[in-house]
């Protein structure tokens, strides 16, 4: 490839996403691939909150940052050491935490932590699936301890905020690959039928006491708790519905927990984060791939569906913003969706 310069879109400081400079348009150098690493040419991105929290807390001091971590495109050139793919391949992947962001013409990443895409997917409808796919089966098969095709245990899930990004790949895992019954919280008309479509048997409003909810849809209690928000808030409740030695996975953030209301019952408690693998280089780092590799082949035999729901069109500056306002309402439904530049 001759191409020595690309189209990114990056922040230079920490702005308001209504602030024209909070995200800017610039040209970079095409990245070199590591010796492990694939270069691709991007076709597709999707945004996720990691995205604007980086944005809001990491102030790149006046050096450009590009952020993004949902990607899908086309292997262009292959490291030294790199044995799995080859140029042409169309792959996706969630990038690691560590490295510059995917919202760039062209990237490069480590062939550990990507896969050939779904073939029966776009660019742009695979770039929505890589992140929250990962963090739903480690959290599901991983954390949580259930068996990837275990349908003889019984029991019952709940999901929070099972309209977005994560709650909506992992209520359809949980309903095709295990026997629990699955439970999802929304509030609005949209986003019940959305989580309703993506697997979830009940619908439980988020906005008013949960306790009571739950027993009416899973009167023998939880077994099992996949939290992607208000964890702190709601960890009474958790306590309260799961039935003794049932298990907790959250995803978000929050300074402190008041965890001895768990204590009683024995419920344990894990932490989901999908980057802890490639921030810290584990021995297992390519167990990315091989997640990523199931994902794609259940999706092109039928058993899940992509998430992307919005595409705001092509990668730059100014979709980016909306997408990251959209992100900061709160309101998303499934994932936002870029495409092209």
């Amino acid at each position: 490839m001759n191409k020595t310069t690309m189209r990114a879109v990056g922040y230079r400081e920490s702005l308001p996403v209504g602030d024209p400079e909070s995200l800017v348009d610039v040209e970079l150098p095409v990245p070199e691939p590591g010796p492990h690493d694939l270069l691709v040419k991007v076709e597709a991105v999707a945004v996720n909150p990691v995205d604007y929290k980086i944005r809001q807390s990491n102030d790149p001091g006046g050096a450009i940052k590009v952020l993004g971590w949902d990607a899908a495109g086309t292997v262009v050139a292959v490291g030294e050491k790199v044995g799995t793919f080859k140029a042409g391949d169309e792959v996706y992947y969630a990038g690691a935490l560590d490295r510059a962001g995917a919202n760039a013409e062209y990237h490069t990443v480590d062939e550990r932590i990507a896969a050939l895409k779904p073939a029966t997917l776009s660019f742009t409808e695979a770039a929505a699936l890589p992140l929250t796919s990962l963090t739903a089966w480690e959290g599901l098969f991983e954390h949580l301890g259930l068996e990837n095709g275990g349908l003889h245990r019984e029991g019952a899930l709940l999901i929070t905020a099972a309209a977005g990004g994560v709650g909506s790949i992992t209520a359809q895992l949980a309903r095709a690959l295990t026997s629990l019954t699955v439970i999802g919280t929304a509030s609005r008309p949209e986003t019940v039928e959305f989580a309703t479509r993506m697997g979830v048997r009940h619908v439980v409003d988020h906005r008013r006491p949960l306790v009571p909810q739950l027993a009416e849809v899973a009167p023998d209690g939880l077994t099992h708790v996949f939290s992607t928000a208000n964890t702190d808030g709601n960890l009474a409740a958790y306590a309260e519905a799961l039935r003794p030695f049932g298990r907790i996975v959250a995803i978000d953030d929050f300074d402190s927990l008041p965890i001895g209301v768990l204590k009683a019952k024995s419920i344990s408690y894990h932490w989901e984060f999908m980057f802890t693998r490639s921030l810290f280089r584990t021995p297992d780092l390519d167990r990315q791939r091989h997640i990523l590799t199931q994902i794609a082949r259940l999706v092109d035999v039928g058993v899940l569906t992509t998430t992307a729901v919005k595409d705001l069109g092509r990668i730059d500056a100014a979709n980016l913003r909306e997408a990251h306002r959209v992100m900061e309402s709160g309101t998303a439904i499934g994932k936002i969706t870029l495409t092209g530049f």
